[in-house]
């Protein structure tokens, strides 16, 4: 189970054993490419996740190409083989059903599913009757019928430590496919708890403040992010970036735009920008962009620095002190 507190205890504890830990990673063996591990991981953040902990030791591919919808992953039989090749997989079960598919038939020795340590919650208690609406008008409109997620939220890694919990299935697999490296695999991982914690920490002071705590996005992918850090989370659709709002929906969101002030509707790399234009063009307020880290969209960053602009983005449009 997810203990927000125990992440926090021990990144106090690793924080002080990471230059260590960074030396005994600089002095590992150096491999050549066909002897490292092979990683796949099935999305950006468990990519990232693996390349923190393996280092130079691993190759980590990803399933869903740079700037591609995870939701809507489609594999070809080339990639579905991939899946029983590799040496780890990582990936969460319930958010891409060809993932799965080929988990279930290629059966990889070595897996890292990261729903076991992330503790999905569902985020939509509040919002059912919407839900349904939505779901009703899209289906009798012949519209797009959604992504089986159950009642969970699959989007945990916009909560920094509930991310870091993956690290230990994570190095702990590593260790098991490559038990000579296993000391190495175990410094890097502390040191990826340590820097998400850091992270947690520069989220919760940056938010605390905030003259607006309703946050209005396209979709309900940063219900994490607002839980920790006491934020009110409306999503014009929902869990899916894809599903279309129904007009009850808009109604409902455009008052509680206008009932709480909101100054800022935010758009979101990889989805659709154009029902969140019109209802902010409609409603007389900005836009600004948030990233749901989905995947990459810009070279040369990674998952800690879009969370830093993120961060910045929301401080800005929430008027944070």
């Amino acid at each position: 189970m997810f203990d927000r507190a125990s992440s926090r205890r021990r990144a106090s504890v690793v924080a002080t054993t990471m230059i260590l830990s960074a030396v005994l990673a600089g002095c590992g063996p150096s491999t050549a490419d066909d002897d490292r591990v092979q990683v796949l991981a099935s999305f950006y953040p468990l990519q990232y996740v693996a390349e923190q902990i393996g280092g130079d030791l691993v190759t980590v591919s990803s399933l869903t190409p740079p700037g591609a919808e995870p939701h809507d992953l489609e594999l070809s039989p080339a990639h579905a083989r991939s899946v029983g090749e590799a040496d780890l997989v990582v990936y969460l079960s319930g958010f891409q059903p060809a993932v799965d598919a080929a988990i279930e038939a290629r059966e990889p020795e070595h897996v890292v599913d990261a729903a076991d340590s992330a503790d999905l919650v569902s985020h939509d208690e509040d919002d059912d009757h919407a839900r349904e609406a939505t779901e009703a008008e899209a289906e009798g409109d012949g519209g797009h019928e959604g992504h089986d997620h159950g009642s969970l939220d699959p989007h945990f890694w916009l909560d920094p430590l509930r991310l870091a919990a993956v690290a230990d299935d994570v190095e702990a697999q590593l260790a098991a496919v490559d038990p000579d490296n296993a000391e190495l695999y175990a410094g890097r991982a502390d040191a990826l708890v340590a820097s998400l914690t850091a992270l947690d920490a520069e989220l919760a002071e940056g938010l605390a403040q905030c003259t607006n705590r309703v946050v209005v996005t396209t979709h309900e992918a940063f219900g994490y992010l607002a839980d920790t850090y006491d934020l009110e989370l409306v999503g014009i659709s929902g869990i899916d970036p894809e599903a279309e709002p129904s007009p009850a929906r808009l109604r409902e969101v455009a008052a509680v735009v206008e009932d709480n002030a909101v100054g800022t509707i935010y758009l979101e790399t990889l989805a659709s920008s154009k029902v969140t234009d019109t209802l902010a063009t409609d409603l007389g307020v900005q836009t600004a962009v948030l990233d749901p880290l989905e995947g990459l969209t810009e070279p040369g960053t990674d998952y800690l620095s879009v969370m830093q602009t993120n961060l910045e983005v929301l401080r800005a449009g929430q008027g944070c002190a």
